[in-house]
């Protein structure tokens, strides 16, 4: 597995950054050949959680089995949205410049059937927000234990807060707290617009523990998504917010995108 790490300069966070990437191109001669060997390679992009890094999930094994390059980035604690204040554009840096650059680098994820995206927790929010907002250029959605809350946003007061994080650092990742459900960092309104317009939608995946705190903002999307008539997958099973419950359904999720 090469196990690369990119620093370049961008111009939508205004600094050095750095990602890394994997890619599946040095097979062991003892490891039986995949049966999908020889098919143009596909690329996975990941998004860490609130507090994460790039470097929170890599299975070599299943990337050699389905021949899929590996792209991490760090979005920080950004929702990977766009923020308010200059070199925020956590958004745009996803999925216009590192998109284009590991396009133009290494001519992978040239076309959203070629291009998926997973993330868990703030990240799960971040797959499905920026692969609805770009399915032009993402094809599959692989979304755990998602951090589904604009809702609870939308009713923050200035001086309120959670316990993760205070009003203002809400502010700074949705905008106006009052419109963010009715604004496109809401991703039901991206799911709700491409329809509309007749566009078609990213494949969905979506998965959340039974005792996760987030299962019930999950429900609502799955919810949504079933009164919307569009096409998911979405599973509920015992679990908690943690790598044993995203360990298990990534494995799942990545064999039904890539198989």
């Amino acid at each position: 597995m090469a196990n690369i790490s990119i620093n370049f300069y961008s111009q939508c966070l205004i600094r050095p950054v750095d990602i890394k990437i994997y890619i599946p191109n040095d097979p062991r001669p003892e490891v039986p050949k995949s049966e999908y060997a020889d098919r143009k390679m596909k690329t996975l992009f990941i998004l860490h959680g609130y507090t994460g890094a790039a470097s929170n999930w890599i299975r070599e094994d299943l990337a050699y089995k389905y021949n899929f390059a590996i792209v991490m980035v760090n979005g920080e604690n950004s929702f990977y949205l766009d923020g308010l204040s200059t070199g925020h554009k956590y958004e745009s840096f996803l999925a216009f410049e590192v998109v284009d650059y590991v396009r133009k680098t290494f001519g992978l994820a040239m076309t959203p059937e070629e291009t998926y995206i997973m993330g868990f927790s703030m990240g799960g929010f971040g797959a499905l927000h920026t692969g609805l907002a770009h399915p032009d250029r993402f094809g599959k959605i692989a979304a755990l234990s998602s951090a589904l809350i604009v809702h609870e946003v939308t009713n923050m007061k200035e001086g309120e807060g959670n316990p993760v994080a205070n009003y203002e650092y809400y502010r700074e990742c949705f905008g106006d707290t009052k419109s963010a459900a009715e604004r496109d960092v809401n991703p039901e309104v991206l799911v709700s617009r491409l329809i509309k317009e007749g566009k078609p939608l990213p494949e969905i995946f979506m998965a959340c523990g039974t005792e996760d705190f987030l299962l019930e903002p999950n429900r609502v999307m799955h919810k949504f998504l079933d009164n919307k008539k569009v096409k998911h997958e979405y599973y509920e099973s015992k679990g908690q917010h943690d790598f044993v419950f995203w360990n298990e359904y990534s494995a799942k999720f990545v064999e039904k995108m890539f198989k």
